[in-house]
């Protein structure tokens, strides 16, 4: 079971998880709980070190938001006791997560699950610090936002789990956001490549990598309320019901889009500047590269706003210097609007009645990438939510 940071808030939402975590375990359940960071801990901490240092390293950027989980957990623990049950708190080492040395993004290497074990063989109920882990040099690493997921998949495969429930403050996954969409609706299942795309196209309810993991190691998910009794979304390898147009419409405002113009027209070039943002792990999303025109081209893609500025100063160190006349500019009035749906293969036209349906609304269209299960668009930003209902509307008109 995983609890993210609203389902912790305050006392009253710890010994709700607590109930709902001792009610598992007194059914006979073998119970691990990973736990996020109270409420908005980690961006109180975040704000604390910038007001030392925003420079400050990642290394002790690190050990500052570890922080953050082992409040959450000890709480937690504290709760179960209080209700007859016996707990134990672990902090990412302890619970043997091993990874990558990236500091405030780092990747999961391995999850030694003998603590886990031995204290289940205890009949404890194991309580573990989500989003974080040590290096190889024993220094405590962060896996960057919505690593608690990550870290409740990776739980789950290293002990073989039966199920992995990933508790939100929503009640499953959603045809689009039910905060910002009044008519969206929960999917009783949802396949791993869908709930992926969603996830990654800015559908906030799970973590992306946390969707990769389960996928790999064929962990079926769960994604419930922590708030109500309800049965959830079920996330798996192939659903029964037949499937879906579109499964859902996902937007992402927190990306900037960089236009690199007046390159030279020579083969190679795309590869030299992506491989320079590459070596700097920023992730680039759409792309778009015009037909050569008197000896140039010009080369437009996304990458997050963390990353924007970044890759910004990267390509003008190290690109704009080598070729005379190559401009830089970035955009961040832009958002990322998408459907995606596994229907869509056996289906023509679906970018047809989504084009038609930004048309209609008179929404301008700068970019458009496309998969086999998913078509995201770039609008400016100010459009976003309505965008997301109107194509919502358009694809799941009312009953």
């Amino acid at each position: 079971m995983k609890f993210g940071g609203s389902s912790v808030a305050d006392a009253d939402r710890v010994r709700n998880v607590a109930r709902i975590v001792t009610e598992s375990y007194k059914k006979g359940n073998d119970v691990v709980v990973v736990v996020s960071a109270q409420g908005d801990t980690t961006d109180d901490l975040i704000a604390k070190y910038k007001e030392i240092d925003v420079n400050a390293s990642e290394r002790e950027r690190d050990m500052l938001l570890a922080a953050g989980e082992q409040i959450s957990i000890s709480l937690l623990a504290m709760a179960i006791q209080s209700m007859g049950c016996p707990a134990v708190s672990l902090l990412g080492w302890q619970a043997g997560f091993r990874t990558t040395s990236s500091h405030t993004t780092a990747r999961i290497k391995k999850v030694d699950p003998t603590r886990i074990r031995n204290e289940i063989s205890k009949k404890n109920i194991v309580v573990v610090a989500g989003f974080q882990g040590v290096d190889k040099h024993d220094d405590v690493t962060t896996l960057g936002r919505g690593g608690s997921d990550t870290s409740a998949v990776a739980i789950a495969a290293a002990m073989h789990a039966d199920l992995c429930q990933i508790y939100t403050d929503v009640e499953g996954v959603y045809t689009a956001d039910p905060r910002k969409v009044p008519g969206a609706r929960k999917l009783p299942e949802i396949s791993y490549d869908e709930m992926l795309e969603l996830a990654s196209l800015g559908a906030q309810v799970l973590n992306n990598r946390s969707v990769e993991l389960a996928k790999k190691y064929g962990i079926e998910l769960e994604v419930l309320s922590s708030l109500t009794n309800k049965p959830g979304t079920i996330v798996k390898e192939h659903t029964k019901m037949e499937k879906l147009l579109i499964s859902g419409v996902a937007k992402d405002d927190d990306i900037v889009r960089i236009s690199v113009t007046n390159i030279p027209d020579e083969p190679g070039l795309a590869f030299k500047l992506f491989s320079i943002l590459s070596a700097k792990n920023i992730n680039v999303d759409i792309i778009l590269q015009s037909i050569g025109r008197d000896k140039t081209k010009d080369i437009s893609f996304t990458v997050n706003k963390d990353n924007g500025q970044a890759a910004v100063d990267l390509l003008t160190e190290k690109f704009l210097s080598r070729y005379e006349g190559v401009n830089i500019s970035m955009n961040d009035n832009v958002a990322k609007v998408s459907i995606v749906g596994s229907g869509m293969e056996s289906h023509a036209g679906v970018a047809t009645d989504m084009f038609e349906a930004l048309f209609d609304a008179n929404i301008n269209i700068h970019m458009i990438s496309t998969s086999e299960i998913k078509i995201s668009v770039l609008i400016r930003k100010e459009y976003a939510d309505k965008a997301v209902r109107i194509l919502h509307d358009k694809f799941f008109p009312e009953v």
